[in-house]
């Protein structure tokens, strides 16, 4: 069994092995008389051993790092119901424990899960994200990200023959506007005659005199 897996719930002693999750609680097995049964989630509140936190005169670290010196100390563990000798055990084992806000109850808890982790030949040790699957979460996030230019790319695209459309009918219009000025010239031409002839007119009326 992993650590992961490993749960313990309020109101309950002892820890759990955490098998299925239902939507109103959990169907757990007892690490110390291996019973199975339903827990529910609006009488018990559940706890990951892999995510509880413990108060130090520094910042709060792991319940993993405490059980891993409980692990690794030759001091012999002392009896759950002594207060004094718990403090004394702690001390020693890991002497940055916040005893104001790490009370005796706690100590006790931590001494009784230690030994039945060890009875289930449990290693204590927090959960590791493979390489593999990191590196494949990488990748992906890299493609997902180039998705959306590829999108706006077809979509330019797509919209570029509209913009053409608009190109040729505004060429059209502009044409008749061209021609404007020639039919102008034209106009001026046929009447340049008649008003020529009409000032010449008179010219020949005086000679006559």
């Amino acid at each position: 069994m992993e650590y992961n897996k490993v749960i313990a719930v309020t109101g309950l002693p002892g820890l759990f092995e955490l098998l299925s999750s239902k939507s109103d609680g959990a169907i757990v097995r007892s690490l110390d008389d291996k019973s199975t049964r339903f827990v529910s989630s609006r009488i018990h509140n559940f706890s990951h051993l892999e995510s509880i936190e413990i108060y130090t005169v520094r910042e709060n670290v792991n319940l993993v790092d405490v059980l891993k010196a409980m692990e690794a100390s030759s001091e012999k563990l002392p009896d759950d119901k002594d207060n004094a000798a718990l403090k004394a055990y702690f001390t020693k084992v890991y002497p940055d424990l916040d005893f104001a806000r790490v009370y005796g109850s706690d100590l006790k808890k931590m001494v009784k899960w230690f030994s039945v982790l060890k009875a289930n030949d449990i290693e204590i040790k927090l959960t590791e994200e493979p390489e593999e699957e990191a590196a494949e979460a990488e990748v992906e996030t890299v493609e997902v990200e180039k998705a959306p230019a590829k999108a706006k790319k077809e979509k330019a695209e797509e919209k570029a023959p509209v913009k053409e459309k608009k190109a040729v009918k505004k060429e059209e219009e502009e044409k008749p506007k061209k021609a404007a000025p020639k039919k102008k010239a034209e106009k001026e031409e046929k009447a340049a005659p008649k008003k020529k002839e009409a000032e010449e007119k008179p010219k020949k009326a005086a000679k006559k005199k």
